[in-house]
């Protein structure tokens, strides 16, 4: 299964409102300053839920990430992209899919541009929230989109986004909780690229 990872990185939001602008001062000052480091890496607890059909899915993992290019592993799973192209690997069943990235689908990932379609939502700040470290921004759209709504928690004392759930018109929740975030690291040569030596027996199938 492929999933919707989404890393918010670049993002403008307007409003009327005062508390919706006081939302979207804070929204734009932590995005502002997670894209001014040259890359991050991070634990990730991704679920997807989805009452109606019963659907309950938990997995924890990883996620490095440095401009477009992105390697995220998830039990058993790894995603590897190079900013053009996606590698998804299976490991209990040794196969590895191959397909091009498209920024325009909310079902691939580009963490430097993915949200941007979100330019025109609402930000307001959930009930209760606005004195708390911890704030959590309710954003919403004002047209037809893949996501209805996103919900973001920030501490506003670092400007750090620490989760956000995604809402899709399917009634699926998808939640992304970030921790032990790590700012200008020096990953591996070869972090952001798919080299078949290190999975030797794997089948790929090219997607493209």
């Amino acid at each position: 299964m492929r999933f919707k990872i989404t890393i918010l990185l670049a993002l403008l939001f307007t409003g009327t409102l005062y508390a919706q602008n006081d939302a979207q001062k804070l929204l734009k000052k932590t995005l502002d300053k997670m894209s001014s480091y040259k890359n991050f890496s991070s634990g990730l607890t991704y679920s997807m839920v989805n009452k109606q059909n019963d659907i309950h899915e938990k997995k924890t993992g990883t996620i490095m990430v440095e401009g477009d290019k992105f390697r995220i592993a998830l039990m058993g799973q790894i995603i590897i992209s190079d900013g053009k192209n996606m590698w998804t690997i299976i490991n209990d069943s040794k196969e590895v899919m191959l397909s091009t990235l498209d920024p325009n689908d909310p079902s691939n990932v580009s963490p430097t541009k993915i949200l941007q379609e979100y330019a025109d939502y609402n930000a307001k700040f959930a009930k209760g929230q606005r004195k708390n470290i911890l704030k959590t921004l309710i954003l919403t759209s004002k047209k037809k989109s893949a996501f209805n709504k996103v919900t973001i928690t920030i501490d506003a004392a670092k400007y750090l986004v620490k989760s956000f759930s995604l809402y899709d018109n399917d009634g699926n929740v998808f939640t992304y909780d970030i921790y032990n975030f790590k700012a200008n690291v020096k990953f591996p040569v070869g972090t952001f690229s798919y080299n078949p030596k290190d999975f030797p027996g794997y089948e790929l199938e090219d997607m493209r």
